[in-house]
């Protein structure tokens, strides 16, 4: 039993073949047969969409992902800057009491 070749579909695509069955009445077995996929993946493709659809209302994902990469950079770069200086008081610090032995002071 051989298999047919797996066609690949962009997004865009599969959106449109819903649309069009939703919003122009085109049979399912008609976008089906068109676009060679069985009727089980065009429902697939549409379970998808109302399952998705929510995104298309948000704001820009990729800007928001960006932005938060932006900030989780700047915490990072701050984070950094805050352990050095702690660093850099704690080795004043250390100095400070060794002055204050050498001298003699409590």
């Amino acid at each position: 039993m051989s298999e047919a070749p797996r066609s690949y579909h962009a997004a865009e695509h599969k959106v449109a073949a819903v649309k069009r069955h939703l919003l122009d009445h085109v049979p399912v077995s008609q976008i089906c047969d068109e676009l060679h996929i069985s009727v089980n993946s065009f429902y697939l493709w549409q379970k998808e969409l109302f399952e998705n659809g929510h995104r298309a209302f948000q704001k820009d994902g990729r800007r928001a992902t960006r932005a938060e990469e932006e900030r989780q950079k700047r915490i990072d770069a701050l984070e950094a800057r805050l352990q050095r200086k702690d660093s850099v008081i704690a080795r004043l610090m250390e100095e400070h009491v060794e002055l204050k032995k050498s001298l003699g002071e409590p």
